[in-house]
């Protein structure tokens, strides 16, 4: 368990991720997600490090894991972990990977990057809160559009849809790389299945708040997170 003394603000993250050096950084993939990633740990989860392990936190996935390097920025910033400990990004003894490491890293709740695993995990994370009569706790699971063409999202798609798994949110960046593209857009496509979706402006603070941070429907929550193409 790890905290900090110094206060970061959303300004400090640019900083932060430069502290992380090395080849293969996936900087695009990691630069599409920091807004998203410091509003839900800035206003929205309900998640410190000081209740990592509690059984009623709210649980974050970043299915979006190959390019963890605005999420370990984020972490650092909410004093996750140490600070110093991002100058050894990707090195033989570092605890932060190219990819997420649940064991490694406190606070990270899969180990992640392989795309299309982590909304089929987040679906099973809600149904276990669910089955132990917890009502509170939510799983919010970030993936790209790109990883949206793995079949495996869409089977977790539409069996959530069915059994109206109300603690599960899921947020989509859309950057507009998806290989086949999603004619009528991507809203439409979890409406079908049974959720309730919304298309914000991915790097507007206050409206990505506002939807993060929306009531519960009796329904899977779906935020379509719009940015600039390939940003």
């Amino acid at each position: 368990m790890t905290t900090t003394e110094t206060t970061y603000a959303y300004r400090d993250l640019p900083g932060l991720m430069s502290r992380l050096t090395g080849d293969e950084k996936h900087d695009t993939s990691a630069t599409s997600t920091l807004d998203v990633l410091w509003v839900l740990y800035d206003r929205v989860l309900r998640i410190t490090p000081d209740t990592v392990r509690s059984p009623d936190r709210d649980r974050f996935v970043l299915s979006k894991g190959h390019g963890p390097t605005a999420y370990y920025a984020v972490l650092a910033a909410k004093g996750f972990l140490p600070v110093p400990a991002m100058a050894d990004f990707s090195g033989y003894d570092s605890s932060l990977g190219h990819h997420p490491d649940r064991v490694l890293v406190p606070g990270v709740e899969i180990s992640s990057g392989s795309l299309g695993h982590g909304l089929p995990i987040a679906v099973g994370m809600a149904l276990a809160l669910r089955a132990q009569s917890r009502p509170e706790p939510r799983v919010v699971v970030l993936v790209g559009d790109g990883e949206l063409d793995e079949g495996s999202n869409w089977e977790a798609v539409a069996y959530a849809g069915r059994v109206g798994l109300t603690a599960l949110a899921v947020v989509v960046i859309d950057n507009g790389t998806a290989t086949h593209g999603w004619p009528g857009g991507l809203a439409p496509r979890f409406g079908v299945e049974g959720w309730h979706a919304e298309t914000v402006d991915g790097r507007d603070h206050g409206e990505l708040e506002r939807t993060l941070a929306h009531p519960r429907t009796g329904v899977p929550h779906v935020v379509i997170a719009q940015i600039g193409p390939g940003e």
